[in-house]
């Protein structure tokens, strides 16, 4: 298939597809009219792309998925650097949900002190 239907297949850009190429995500080879083409495994590599994007990978995160999948493994996630680039992710929003848990209560506490401010202005 070629870059159009890749992208309508996979639901995203020619754009956007040529920037996987452009970043070592994607490659297809080229026939003698210059055009790529690109079969069932680069719409997988598409997808894992998406579905990891999705849920809050950057773009350079997904590689070491793509580099599995390219390796010939059943899924993207079957390999160690895959798994590492999980507990990192996983340690980001841990730390990410910390630290909007302390925010929150940071302005429970701003809001009881405002309430309880109004009630003694209102009360003279």
């Amino acid at each position: 298939m070629r870059i159009g239907e890749l992208a309508r297949t996979a639901g995203t850009t020619t754009r956007a597809l040529r920037y996987y190429e452009a970043q070592g995500l994607l490659d297809a080879p080229r026939r003698t009219n210059g055009y790529r083409e690109y079969d069932e495994s680069h719409l997988r590599l598409v997808r894992e792309i998406q579905a990891l994007q999705a849920v809050g990978f950057q773009l350079e995160e997904t590689r070491p998925f793509v580099e599995c999948l390219l390796a010939g493994n059943a899924t993207g996630d079957s390999c160690p650097d895959s798994v590492a680039v999980y507990r990192r992710k996983l340690a980001e929003v841990d730390a990410c949900i910390a630290r909007l848990t302390e925010v929150r209560r940071e302005i429970a506490e701003k809001l009881t002190h405002a309430c309880d401010q109004r009630e003694r202005t209102c009360e003279k």
